[in-house]
């Protein structure tokens, strides 16, 4: 499991493009492994899925990305785009 913890850690770490493309593949194996999990043991109504996914269909995703973003108004004192844009996108994950 890749986990919260260490998607919020491997945001830190985005650098360029290559460290950004890491970032996506760990934020996409992280939703299929909560769907696997959750196929075997579904996690109970409105709660977070098991590895903490809040919004794991493409609308509810953007509509939190967005939010969080609007939210947090020191995401743009971010200088590096890459890690903005993956700080963005894991925010997408919990934010409700």
């Amino acid at each position: 499991m890749t986990g919260n913890t260490n998607l919020h850690l491997l945001t830190e770490d985005v650098e360029d493009e290559m460290s950004f493309l890491n970032f996506a593949e760990a934020l996409l194996q992280d939703l299929l492994e909560e769907r696997k999990r959750e196929k075997e043991n579904p996690s109970a109504a409105y709660s977070a899925g098991a590895n903490g996914w809040q919004n794991a269909d493409l609308d509810g995703f953007l509509e939190a990305a967005i939010a969080w973003a609007k939210d947090h108004p020191k995401f743009t004192d971010k200088t590096n785009p890459w890690q903005k844009f993956a700080i963005f996108l894991h925010a997408g994950k919990f934010y409700e």
